[in-house]
């Protein structure tokens, strides 16, 4: 099974998982190549400034600063997703433009993949995107959907109380978070801290991923629908969110 991976340079909790989702790969499948796209957290681009400043008045000042040390941390000692990959002999797909635009879409055709897998990636995928991959493409999404679909799905199950949350692999479509279910994996999140959810549901959805290639390769499985009447849908959180979500107990680190 001939696989591009599509992803973003996150460098705090997508390096280790997807180490550990690489390492898991039964023997068929065969990643041809990854490309990874720059950071961009907040669902669009944003200059460094903006972000800062963005997070500092959404978030406050012991977010930022704890948050930025992990970042120089990862920087300073700890590999990124381009090693990764290089590690584990993985070329990288020279994309400097959208996934949707012609280049990329013709780099894209003349590797024939059978499937596309999004991890974390940060664009949406077009009709003539999906259209290449002999199976289709898949997403890993970090939430039982259809509920929380959208943006921070590990920030809104804890804000809203939730006692379980868990991670989705879907078919993709045009739309965001809609396709047809493939698997889902659950966990219990009593009294976690944000920064361990995003990290367990990392490696969960990882484990997914695999499941559900294992499963698309043996043809035996049954999509679920994926219920609009049923959805959730959420954006990047305010500054009243966040205290709302401080106010139930929530922690952050």
């Amino acid at each position: 099974m001939r696989i591009i991976i599509i992803s973003q340079n996150e460098e705090i909790f997508l390096p280790n998982s997807v180490d550990y989702f690489l390492r898991r790969l039964p023997n068929f499948v065969e990643i041809i190549g990854v490309i990874i796209f720059k950071p961009s957290p907040y669902g669009e681009k944003k200059t460094i400034f903006s972000k800062i400043m963005s997070s500092l008045k959404i978030f406050g000042i012991f977010f930022v600063l704890r948050y930025s040390m992990f970042i120089l941390k990862n920087r300073l000692f700890c590999k990124n997703l381009f090693d990764i990959f290089k590690l584990h002999g993985i070329p990288v797909i020279d994309v400097k433009e959208q996934i949707n635009s012609k280049i990329s879409i013709e780099k894209i055709t003349k590797l024939k993949p059978d499937l596309l897998i999004s991890l974390a990636s940060n664009q949406i995928f077009k009709k003539s995107l999906l259209e290449i991959p002999k199976i289709g493409a898949i997403n890993l999404h970090t939430s039982l959907l259809p509920k929380y679909r959208g943006l921070m799905p590990s920030f809104w199950v804890l804000k809203n109380q939730e006692k379980e949350t868990g991670v989705t692999v879907f078919f993709m479509n045009e739309g965001i978070d809609t396709g047809p279910i493939l698997h889902q994996k659950k966990v219990k999140i009593l009294n976690v801290k944000h920064w361990d959810l995003i990290k367990m549901t990392k490696f969960l959805g990882m484990e997914a991923v695999i499941e559900s290639i294992k499963k698309i390769d043996s043809g035996k499985y049954k999509l679920r629908p994926n219920n609009d009447n049923k959805a959730t849908y959420y954006s990047f959180p305010t500054k009243a969110d966040v205290k709302l979500f401080r106010q139930h107990g929530g922690r952050f680190f």
